[in-house]
């Protein structure tokens, strides 16, 4: 089964906003919703980066079905892992089940803030398979302690726990972390519609579910609107992830996409108003093996891109490909009164 999720981008929306636009979701039919958590924006148009764990605490109270996910949380710097089990079990409990904890290695712009530095990318792999390790224990409510290469954790004990254990889904970029995705994780996500992804998480035992992939859509009621909205809220998407965790600040993030042109973001994302350029961009995520796909609706007024969603990219995405999947598995096929994603 194919899940679509929102994108609560704490980087464009304060802390009131985001909870609105959690609930918004949710009336609109989404079944999960992703929340970026990060100390800075990308860029100084987005204006806004509060702490994302308080504003969870309000969308699990303010939302009462909708799934929760964090896109992505990075427990080995800014925060200690054991601060992160705490957290996310906090949020596991006031949900009730409906949470998954979605952690990656992070970028310098969030992590440098508290001066330890910033490792190069094969020790944050392996800081972050230590961090998982100490979650994974402290979420058995027992008593703690632990003396790692990485990380010390002196007698804790989490003493509110949800009922049943949280989900954890690893960020991936590159093979070598989709692998440890496989190792260590319930699930992986990113922002590629790569199979050889999908397929590196699986060999390294991985299974076929909670397959996360990020989408930017930059709707507007014209293609040029609408890159133009890209380009001030999303112009970074142009960069390469290799760039994107080693920048120090938004102030270098202003620098590195100076040149980037609107027309340069024509084919980063699907944009304007026609729901076939979205559909067919869902496709090729659903072709690749994912099955949760989170859209992030680009720009400050979400009004626009939540009701295209409800009225008329949902229907088209419930009723195709990934329906059909579904219809399939239970022995027979859904009637399709629109054209749905192809086979």
């Amino acid at each position: 089964m194919t899940h679509f999720g929102y994108k609560l981008m704490t980087e464009t929306h304060g802390p009131r906003d985001l909870v609105e636009n959690a609930v918004a979701a949710e009336r609109a039919g989404f079944d999960f919703v992703s929340i970026s958590d990060h100390f800075h924006p990308w860029l100084q148009s987005h204006g806004h980066s509060p702490f994302a764990w308080s504003v969870l605490g309000a969308i699990a109270h303010a939302t009462k079905t909708v799934g929760i996910c964090t896109g992505l949380t990075c427990p080995i710097i800014r925060y200690h892992p054991a601060i992160v089990a705490q957290a996310a079990a906090t949020i596991g409990v006031m949900s009730e089940g409906r949470f998954t904890l979605a952690l990656g290695t992070g970028e310098r712009l969030n992590e440098h803030v508290v001066g330890q530095g910033w490792p190069g990318p094969t020790d944050r792999l392996d800081m972050l398979r230590e961090a998982v390790e100490i979650m994974r224990l402290l979420w058995e409510g027992d008593l703690v302690s632990h003396s790692g290469t990485y990380f010390d954790v002196e007698s804790a004990r989490i003493y509110d726990l949800p009922q049943e254990p949280i989900p954890i889904v690893i960020g991936a970029g590159g093979p070598k972390a989709a692998a440890l995705a496989g190792e260590i994780g319930d699930g992986m996500m990113t922002v590629s519609a790569d199979s050889q992804l999908v397929e590196a998480f699986r060999n390294a035992g991985g299974g076929t579910q909670r397959l996360y992939a990020e989408l930017a859509c930059a709707y507007a009621e014209s293609k040029q609107e609408a890159l133009e909205l890209a380009h001030r809220y999303s112009r970074f998407g142009a960069l390469d992830w290799s760039v994107l965790t080693e920048i120090p600040g938004v102030a270098g993030f202003e620098a590195a996409t100076r040149f980037v042109r609107p027309e340069d973001l024509a084919q980063e994302m699907p944009h304007g108003p026609d729901v076939d350029t979205y559909v067919d961009a869902i496709e090729k995520f659903v072709d690749a093996g994912f099955d949760h796909i989170v859209l992030v609706g680009v720009g400050e007024d979400q009004h626009p891109f939540l009701r295209f969603f409800e009225e008329e990219l949902s229907p088209r995405l419930r009723s195709g490909k990934a329906a059909r999947a579904d219809a399939h598995a239970a022995g027979s096929e859904p009637r399709q009164e629109r054209p749905g994603l192809r086979s």
